[in-house]
């Protein structure tokens, strides 16, 4: 309860920032609170986190939300298919009713400037596992993808998120190959040159297929299923593509 009192006075007095900062307080002063009162930290994650720290459903849709906006707006206009992309995320995992509340916030979030993207991945950071953020890479790359064409200025800012996300950028130019097609595509989503031996192919797909496997990403949020199951598949295309392009391995 300390957070969501503390994001609510924060609002009161700051409007939005100070909603996202009293949160922060909020949930570091409960984090302190549960440490000393028990040495063994309760339950379990629903993203599977193996570290101490860990995000609640609520924590995790308003930092998503903050991500969100910033994609968004990085082209410097709000388009409206893509905050349609974002409403149907919320629809096919919360249903209807909760997905309606929840977006009634995103659209105040989406018209604030003060959102930071460095303090948002800092505090995925230490609540998610490397998997997970690769699918919210992925998931913000769809929403750049939404209206039609991923622009320079969003891929940049998608390329920030990832860089405060600890995400290398191996696996980063692997997301981006996914939606910006080019020549060397297959080759990019697979992680090696185009030069590679075709033992080197096979052995990239085995790692990239392995890495991307659904079982991979322990959480029970739909969206996040769905984007590994998407990237998972798009590992096995790019294989395919190589296999055709050079008479099967």
């Amino acid at each position: 309860m300390m957070k969501w009192f503390a994001a609510v006075l924060g609002f009161f007095l700051y409007r939005f920032p100070g909603a996202v900062i009293g949160f922060l307080i909020g949930s570091f002063i409960e984090n302190l609170s549960r440490s000393s009162n028990s040495k063994s930290g309760g339950g379990g994650s629903i993203f599977g986190e193996v570290k101490p720290q860990k995000v609640s459903p609520e924590d995790f849709e308003l930092q998503l939300l903050s991500l969100c906006s910033i994609v968004i707006k990085a082209d410097g206009s709000v388009s409206p298919s893509e905050m349609a992309y974002v409403q149907q995320y919320f629809v096919g995992t919360y249903g209807k009713e909760k997905a309606n509340a929840i977006f009634r916030t995103f659209n105040e979030v989406v018209k604030k400037n003060e959102i930071s993207a460095q303090k948002v991945c800092s505090y995925l950071n230490q609540r998610t596992r490397y998997e997970v953020r690769l699918q919210l890479l992925h998931f913000l790359f769809g929403i750049a993808q939404a209206d039609g064409q991923v622009r320079a200025s969003e891929i940049d800012k998608i390329r920030e998120i990832a860089t405060y996300f600890r995400v290398s950028m191996i696996d980063f130019e692997s997301i981006k190959a996914m939606f910006i097609k080019s020549a060397d595509n297959a080759y990019k989503i697979l992680e090696i040159e185009k030069s590679a031996t075709d033992g080197e192919v096979k052995k990239a797909y085995r790692d990239m297929a392995k890495k991307y496997h659904p079982d991979r990403v322990n959480t029970e949020n739909e969206a996040i299923k769905k984007g590994a199951e998407e990237k998972f598949k798009e590992v096995q295309k790019a294989y395919e593509t190589i296999q055709k392009e050079r008479g099967s391995l």
